[in-house]
């Protein structure tokens, strides 16, 4: 199959135009395991205030439903 084949055929990569330079690879970027452990624990405390809000949220259209806001 020759170039213009593969063109029609969508069988070029997406980058296929762009540069090569942009598409080095790049190193990871490493954390240590206290940076890990810190980030986890934000994570935890932001779901546990979400579900606390989606608790009181749920409360709150329960009374609304039932007359209780009056």
């Amino acid at each position: 199959m020759n170039d213009k084949e593969l063109f029609e055929n969508n069988c070029f990569p997406l980058f296929w135009l762009e540069d090569e330079e942009n598409f080095e690879q790049q190193v990871p970027q490493r954390k240590d395991l206290q940076t890990l452990l810190a980030e986890l624990e934000d994570i935890k405390n932001k779901i546990d205030d979400i579900s606390a809000r989606e608790w009181h949220l749920a409360k709150l259209v329960k009374f609304h439903k039932e007359g209780f806001a009056r």
